[in-house]
């Protein structure tokens, strides 16, 4: 689902940057006719996301390279776990070991802390949402990895979705900024608005917003404003969402929390690419 033409050319922009003018080293050292298989592996417990990417890397640099994934994406992953294996053409191999890895491991962590998220809320209707806080030319891969990690994506971009935030509301009122958009909107598009305090709320709720973000409140405050808002829109909220905060915040009657976390400071997973024979 996520593999469309940008992401493909962002691979090969991605291998040609590590590559430049040729791996060196292994134009050195390795005979081109060398072949080799090799195993990518987890070094570390998670969730696995990205898993045929590889496979696309290699067959850039050899298209007859066979690449075989041993999970799929979602996969619970723990240390010395085997995902995928791969046999061709050495140079291939090892030159597109780093790029490999880089991405499988980026997307993995997304995938993982997504997990760990979603596992501390528990068998709720409450759901997990990314944000545009995502490395540029990564988004979609990186709103797929959130998917794989059990999460849901809000707007992939500024098209897919009316938000209206406080840089916004230096220009209209938020009464006027919400009428002026559900009038615009397309067919089925929610309108939604950033609030930060209940008069805020009130003023949305009023002009007919029907998703009401509740941005960097404390949790009194979250509580006064779901009161207000009770079944009129939809309630995300947002801002300063920690773990520790997660069993208070499942306890509020809201639908959505979004956390730009998953994505702008993830921990990478450790996973790792072993030669396991060699043929001159």
């Amino acid at each position: 689902m996520f593999l469309n033409s940008q992401v493909k050319k962002f691979l090969k922009h991605s291998l040609d940057e590590d590559l430049g003018s040729g791996d060196i080293t292994c134009e050195l050292l390795i005979p081109a006719s060398s072949r080799a298989k090799a195993e990518i592996y987890s070094k570390a417990r998670g969730v696995l996301a990205g898993v045929e990417l590889p496979g696309m890397l290699f067959r850039l640099l050899d298209e007859h390279c066979i690449y075989l994934p041993q999970k799929e994406d979602g996969a619970l992953l723990s240390p010395g776990q085997l995902i995928a294996s791969v046999e061709g053409s050495a140079r291939a191999i090892l030159s597109g070991e780093r790029t490999s890895l880089n991405f499988l491991q980026h997307l993995s962590g997304i995938a993982t802390i997504t997990r760990t998220i979603t596992d501390m809320l528990g068998n709720t209707s409450l759901s997990i949402l990314d944000t545009r806080k995502t490395i540029p030319g990564m988004r979609s891969l990186e709103k797929y990895a959130v998917r794989a990690g059990g999460g849901k994506n809000h707007r992939m971009g500024l098209y897919d979705g009316i938000m209206i935030k406080n840089n916004h509301l230096k220009f209209s009122s938020l009464a006027g900024a919400v009428t002026r958009a559900k009038r615009g909107a397309p067919p089925l598009m929610k309108v939604e608005v950033e609030v930060e305090t209940l008069e805020q709320v009130r003023e949305a709720l009023e002009a007919g917003a029907e998703m009401i973000m509740l941005d960097n409140m404390d949790t009194a405050l979250m509580k006064e404003a779901c009161a207000l808002i009770a079944g009129r829109a939809l309630i995300e909220i947002s801002g300063n969402i920690t773990e520790e905060r997660l069993p208070q915040l499942r306890e509020l009657a809201i639908d959505f929390i979004s956390m730009g976390r998953l994505t702008h400071s993830v921990k990478a997973l450790d996973i790792s690419l072993r030669i396991t024979e060699v043929t001159p």
